[in-house]
């Protein structure tokens, strides 16, 4: 196991599913856990002090190190008070796991206004506050020539970098964080920070609100169980993982695929302005049975199916 003692780890949405996992699997590689989690519903209605609570409780079960905290990660100062938080009271910072988030599904015609807010803001405003107080943090570090090893994973989801229907505003959420990865890892590297992306495919609350009953098999292994996406982050965590970042890994099961994202596709050029008939004529040249989005289950299959030698 990567060993990560001595180090701070901040994980949100830490009091269920896969932010559970993730602070226990980081625990158990010897890190101090700050167990985020305001405990709202699946809508981000409400709040609860003991989803985060009860996850502390476990690590300190393990004979670990941890604190519970409850702010509210899209609330930008709520989100500098996170890190402060993890700073005083468990010591510094080194890792951060975005990781909180809310459904509200809908067909796009359908949506309203707040259900695209609500989601946009703490996806994606919920990875940029952390993030941006984090690397403050670590880029006075720095400066003051400390050596910094720090770490950001973020969250996808195979409906940001897919698709799916329903989740125009959970898939577009998503899609931005894959987008943000990229470019906080180009930004902060100068700074001894990586930052990198995981898009889970597992059975959580979220999930089973989407897609329905996800039933643990009655033995062997259950590639939808949220804890098999902990290892890849512990992995990431490690001091050893210096020379990866911005790369945004698609994890289901065993299988680990390296997205390559938007890459050059079919190129249609000239030497001059194209004619807008002349360029309906080439596209129906080129794709004589049209062009369309891959159905996001036929593509998170084939995904899966390709990726076991995917890291090498």
């Amino acid at each position: 196991m990567s060993d990560l003692s001595g180090k701070v780890a901040i994980v949100t949405g830490a009091g269920r599913g896969i932010g559970r996992e993730h602070a226990l699997a980081l625990a158990r590689a010897g890190a101090k856990v700050l167990v985020n989690d305001l405990g709202g519903s699946l809508a981000g209605e409400g709040a609860d002090t003991s989803p985060a609570e009860q996850v502390a409780d476990e690590i300190r079960g393990l004979g670990g190190e941890a604190a519970a905290d409850y702010e509210n990660v899209a609330d930008f100062t709520g989100a500098e008070r996170m890190v402060r938080n993890a700073v005083d009271t468990l010591g510094g910072l080194d890792i951060l796991v975005n990781n909180a988030g809310i459904l509200r599904d809908r067909m796009l015609v359908n949506m309203d206004e707040a259900e695209w807010d609500a989601v946009i803001n703490v996806h994606l405003k919920g990875h940029f506050a952390p993030t941006r107080h984090a690397a403050a943090y670590w880029r006075e570090r720095s400066k003051a020539g400390e050596p910094v090893r720090g770490r950001v994973i973020c969250t996808s989801s195979p409906s940001g970098v897919f698709g799916n229907v329903g989740q125009a505003n959970y898939g577009a959420a998503k899609a931005g964080i894959a987008g943000f990865t990229l470019i906080a890892a180009q930004e902060l590297g100068r700074y001894g920070v990586t930052v990198n992306c995981v898009a889970p495919n597992a059975r959580t609350r979220m999930t089973e609100q989407a897609f329905g009953d996800m039933t643990a098999p009655d033995e062997g292994f259950d590639p939808m169980d949220p804890a098999n996406m902990s290892p890849v982050v512990v992995a990431l965590c490690a001091d050893e993982a210096q020379d990866i970042t911005g790369q945004v890994l698609f994890v289901y099961g065993g299988s680990v695929n390296v997205l390559q994202g938007w890459s050059p596709g079919e190129l249609i050029s000239r030497d001059a302005r194209w004619d807008a008939d002349e360029l309906l004529a080439q596209l129906h040249e080129r794709f004589p049975t049209g062009a369309q989005p891959g159905n996001m289950i036929e593509l998170m299959a084939g995904a899966g199916g390709q990726s076991q030698s995917a890291l090498r």
